[in-house]
C-alpha cells in the first residue's frame, strides 16, 4: 500500500490557518493581553476609592446626627461629632480625616470646639430648631501599577441636619 500524502503543502496550511477565524481570535487576545491587567488594576483602585468615598459620607452622616441630638448633653460639639464618626469609619486611617463645623452660623475647624458650659461657646450654638453643619475630608490614592493617577485626589463628605 503506498502512503497518501496530503495535497496541501505546509506553506499553504499555515497561510489557511492564518486567515481562520480561530487564529484571528488568538491574534486579538495577544492585542488586549497586555491591556487587560491596567484595566482590573484601575477599576480596582476607583473601587476601593468608591468605597472609602461611600464610608467617609455614612460616617460623616452618622457624626451630624449624634450632634444634632446631643443638645444639652456634651460640652464639646466638634469632639463628639469627630468621635463618632472615628467610631464609623474602621477601614480609613482616621486620623487623616480633617473636620469643619458650622453651628447656627458659627463656624469651627478641628476636633475640638470647647464650651465650658452647655449655653456658652460651641455647646451655648446648639439651639433646638438651629441647624449643625459637618464636613469632613479625606485624601484618596488612585495608583495603578505604582502610579498615582491623580496627585490631589480628596474626597469630601457633608451634612447638615437640625438641632433636636
Amino acid at each position: 500500500m503506498t502512503e497518501r500524502t496530503p495535497s496541501w503543502s505546509r506553506k499553504q496550511a499555515l497561510l489557511s490557518l492564518s486567515s481562520d477565524q480561530k487564529a484571528q481570535s488568538l491574534i486579538e487576545f495577544a492585542f488586549i493581553l497586555p491591556i487587560f491587567p491596567l484595566v482590573v488594576t484601575g477599576m480596582f483602585a476607583f473601587g476601593v476609592a468608591f468605597t472609602n468615598w461611600m464610608v467617609l459620607t455614612d460616617a460623616t452622616s452618622l457624626g451630624g446626627r449624634t450632634v444634632s441630638i446631643s443638645r444639652g448633653n456634651t460640652l464639646d460639639p466638634c469632639s463628639t461629632a469627630s468621635t463618632a464618626v472615628v467610631g464609623a469609619a474602621p477601614g480609613l486611617n482616621t486620623s487623616q480625616i480633617t473636620y469643619s463645623s458650622v453651628i447656627n452660623g458659627t463656624a469651627y475647624s478641628g476636633t475640638t470646639c470647647s464650651s465650658s458650659s452647655t449655653t456658652t461657646g460651641a455647646a451655648g450654638n446648639l439651639t433646638q430648631g438651629g441647624y449643625y453643619i459637618l464636613s469632613t475630608t479625606y485624601p484618596c490614592k488612585l495608583a495603578v501599577f505604582g502610579q498615582n493617577l491623580v496627585s490631589n485626589c480628596t474626597l469630601h463628605a457633608s451634612v447638615k441636619e437640625l438641632v433636636q
